[in-house]
C-alpha cells in the first residue's frame, strides 16, 4: 500500500448512523475475485435512490467520507473497504467505527477518523452545506480541520497504527521490514527441516 501522510480534498456527508458492512458493500459484490471494481457497488442499494448523496454531481471527485456514528459495523469483509477506496475515498470520519472494519482500514490505506460526536455532527452539516468545502487530515499530527468552516480536532491513531499509514506498510510489507534477516535464516536453514521452494 503507498504511504499516507495528508488527506485533503472535499467530502460527501452521509448523515446515517450504523451502517455495516452489508450496506457498504452489498452481498451480491462478494462473488468477485480480485480487488477492484467494488466502487460500482457502494452503498448500491441506496443509490437506486436518485437523491441519494452519491449521485449528486456536486459531490463528484470527493475524497472523504463524512458519517454517523457507529460506521463500519456488521461483519468483517474487507470488501467494504475496498469499495470506499475504488470509489476514490482515502479516509471516513466517524465518531465511531466498528473494531474490525476500522482495522481493515488501516491495513489497507483508508484512514478511520474518529472524532467527537459534536464535531462529526458540525462536520456533516457544515458538508452538507457547502460541498466544495476543503478539509485536510493529517495523519503524523491526527489532526482534521475544515478551516473555511471554522472546524478543527484531533482524531485518535495508536503509534504502530501511524507509523503503518505513514510507511504504507500493509501486512506483507511489515515482513518485509525483515528482509534481510529471513534471507540470512533461510540460507542456513539445514537442509532437513520442510520446504516450499520446489
Amino acid at each position: 500500500m503507498k504511504p499516507v501522510r495528508v488527506v485533503s480534498g472535499t467530502a460527501v456527508p452521509l448523515d446515517r448512523s450504523d451502517v455495516d458492512t452489508d450496506q457498504i458493500i452489498p452481498s451480491d459484490w462478494l462473488k468477485r475475485v480480485e480487488r477492484t471494481g467494488f466502487g460500482a457497488g457502494l452503498f448500491a442499494e441506496w443509490r437506486d435512490d436518485r437523491d441519494f448523496v452519491l449521485n449528486r454531481d456536486e459531490h463528484a471527485g470527493a475524497t472523504i467520507l463524512v458519517a454517523g456514528p457507529n460506521f463500519g459495523t456488521g461483519s468483517s469483509r474487507e470488501h467494504a473497504v475496498w469499495a470506499l477506496m475504488d470509489y476514490g475515498f482515502e479516509a471516513v470520519v466517524s465518531p465511531r467505527f466498528g473494531d474490525i472494519f476500522a482495522t481493515n482500514c488501516t491495513k489497507q490505506g483508508l484512514v478511520p477518523v474518529r472524532v467527537d460526536e459534536e464535531l462529526g455532527r458540525a462536520l456533516l452539516d457544515a458538508v452538507a452545506a457547502d460541498p466544495g468545502l476543503e478539509v485536510t487530515i493529517d495523519i503524523e499530527r491526527g489532526t482534521i480541520e475544515a478551516p473555511a468552516a471554522g472546524l478543527s480536532g484531533t482524531f485518535p491513531l495508536d503509534e504502530f497504527t501511524r507509523a503503518r499509514l505513514l510507511n504504507g506498510w500493509d501486512d506483507i510489507g511489515l515482513t518485509l521490514r525483515f528482509e534481510e534477516l529471513i534471507a540470512r535464516y533461510e540460507a542456513n536453514r539445514p537442509d532437513w527441516l520442510p520446504s516450499v521452494s520446489a
